[in-house]
């Protein structure tokens, strides 16, 4: 099949164009500026231009779309302001391009770590999302995601898949030795909050990446959780890291004050996140994670 990655210089972008590659699949990478252009066919467009996004498109001549557009270099505002215009105005254009390009399929990034707290530790992909956050950054994060959803799966004419990725590890990713979070676990800088009763579904990036194959091969549509299959309490995973890592136990901070000291974010993860079931991904892709546990590489590899 002829496959065009839009997003393709990101943490999942580059393994998985080796992969469809490697699958004999004909890959074009899209990428926002000729500079980080990776090996390989590509063509050039903003994600938010959607003149160039069309002729983009159009020059690739793709059967699918990989939509793995964000800009997260971190977890700034302005970050989560631009990754949510892409899910947005972003996903507009590429599906107004697939749709000049006679693309037959769109496969979309979104998260399994959206749905509000409420219900069992562990939830599926019926859940609501977290629209009515308190925080207005998550909101709108939230807001960006369902977005996404809605125009992916309401596109006549497409085959639509949203595959929603569990919190990532492994290369290039915050939980590597030199991200973000495992450098703060390194550095003693990680809090527990309360009883660190919020649930976390990881997924390492190879099996992320190879989902991502199958939903490009296998016919299937609708919204898939790819999480591996042990989600787990931040009393268990965080620990684990700073251990893994050679850092100091993390100290813990009282519940009711954990989103003035640690952010809300951090404590809404810490102490009300829901986990995030795959059994949908199972069945209907017939994908397995090859790391069913956080436990043999958080913080590792």
């Amino acid at each position: 099949m002829r496959i065009l990655v839009a997003g393709a210089t990101g943490v999942l972008g580059r393994p998985l164009l080796d992969r469809l590659r490697h699958r004999g699949h004909h890959v074009t990478a899209l990428v926002r500026t000729a500079s980080t252009a990776p090996a390989g066919d590509t063509v050039v467009a903003d994600g938010l231009d959607p003149a160039a996004v069309t002729a983009a498109v159009l020059a690739a001549r793709p059967d699918v779309i990989v939509h793995q557009m964000t800009a997260l270099r971190g977890l700034s505002t302005d970050a989560m302001r631009a990754t949510a215009r892409l899910r947005t105005e972003g996903t507009a254009n590429l599906i107004a391009a697939a749709h000049a390009a006679g693309v037959r399929r769109l496969v979309a990034q979104s998260i399994a770590f959206a749905a509000e707290p409420r219900g069992g530790p562990v939830v599926d992909e019926d859940a609501p999302l977290y629209l009515a956050a308190p925080d207005p950054g998550w909101a709108g994060t939230v807001r960006a995601i369902a977005e996404l959803e809605r125009q992916v799966l309401g596109s006549p004419g497409l085959e639509p898949v949203v595959l929603r990725y569990g919190v990532l590890y492994g290369e290039r990713t915050a939980y590597a030795r030199d991200g973000h979070t495992g450098q703060a676990a390194l550095r003693g800088r990680l809090r527990l909050a309360g009883t660190g009763s919020g649930i976390t579904s990881f997924v390492h990036v190879d099996d992320a990446v190879a989902a991502t194959v199958a939903a490009v091969e296998v016919p299937v549509t609708g919204v898939l959780h790819v999480t591996d299959d042990d989600p787990a309490p931040a009393a268990q995973w965080l620990p684990a890291l700073c251990e893994r890592l050679g850092g100091p136990p993390p100290r813990t901070v009282p519940g009711p004050m954990a989103a003035r000291l640690l952010g809300w974010f951090p404590a809404f993860q810490l102490t009300e996140m829901r986990g995030a079931a795959n059994e949908r991904a199972r069945t209907e892709l017939g994908w397995k994670p090859a790391r069913p546990s956080w436990r043999t590489g958080l913080g590792t590899d």
